[in-house]
């Protein structure tokens, strides 16, 4: 399996998939999840000729698990240390939920000299939680709460309840829930490191990108559910459209948080109309 040494001495994990000579778009995962989110997208997009990449991010998955250096910054960091380790040009960068985040502090810190498309999907930008300057984002009291379950009862049913519910929307269409989805979650998360998950939780949370999207000037596709009832439409996704220069936005009706796992075609189709533009 391959692994990127980083600068200060961890290790990050990644997928090169597909057409090694062909476009490369460049996936970034939620919390508390890993590359494997992504298998769906990278396995289409693969078989269209496109090189498909994806890591996963610092304490996650099968990357080290480090005390320090859970936030935006370093997150952002490491994903352009691949970039140059694969020597990535002419890419686009697709990012889920806290991963869209990533892209955006990414695109803010590292310019766009290897990257001319972009992807936001059910991403928390520009600002998720409910800090002074973001009044009418989620509650911070929510943030915590999280923090509190995973220090006082562990993380397990943490990361049961969160796909067996919100995540997935199955809290309130129960008809459609898939046990499998669930496990897969389930699975995925419990590979992350502890610590890693706890502080990610802020960082997702209280990062400002609002700065990181006014500087971004390649196109970029917002693809965002209007029934998303962990990364809310009104207050990311609507809003982080308006501060891109050159920004398109398509919510999905009756669209969940996890739109890459429960609208795959739909979003594999946008994604390769987007490409292809």
């Amino acid at each position: 399996m391959p692994f990127l040494d980083l600068a200060d001495g961890n290790s990050l994990f990644y997928k090169d998939w597909g057409n090694i000579t062909g476009p490369p778009v460049v996936f970034s995962h939620g919390w508390p999840l890993n590359s494997d989110n992504w298998e769906n997208q990278m396995f289409f997009l693969g078989n269209q000729g496109y090189r498909v990449i994806a890591h996963d991010r610092r304490g996650h998955g099968r990357s080290s698990q480090p005390w320090s250096g859970n936030d935006m910054d370093t997150y952002a960091d490491d994903l352009h240390q691949l970039f140059v380790h694969l020597d990535l040009t002419n890419a686009t960068m697709v990012g889920h939920s806290t991963g869209g985040g990533e892209v955006a502090r990414f695109l803010g810190r590292h310019g766009t000299a290897r990257v001319s498309k972009a992807v936001l999907v059910g991403a928390v930008t520009p600002l998720l939680g409910a800090i002074r300057t973001n009044p009418d984002g989620v509650p911070l009291s929510v943030f915590e709460n999280d923090r509190k379950t995973l220090r006082e009862n562990g993380r397990a049913q943490l990361f049961w309840d969160i796909p067996a519910g919100p995540f997935f929307g199955y809290n309130r269409h129960p008809e459609n829930t898939s046990l499998a989805l669930v496990q897969s979650w389930f699975d995925q998360a419990m590979q992350a490191g502890f610590v890693n998950v706890y502080d990610c939780i802020k960082a997702y949370s209280e990062t400002d990108f609002t700065e990181d999207l006014k500087k971004t000037e390649i196109p970029v596709l917002v693809i965002h559910g209007d029934e998303d009832q962990l990364v809310p439409v009104e207050t990311t996704a609507k809003r982080t459209v308006k501060l891109l220069k050159r920004g398109q936005l398509k919510v999905y009706e009756g669209g969940d948080h996890a739109l890459p796992n429960t609208h795959v075609e739909r979003v594999n189709g946008d994604l390769l109309d987007f490409l292809r533009s």
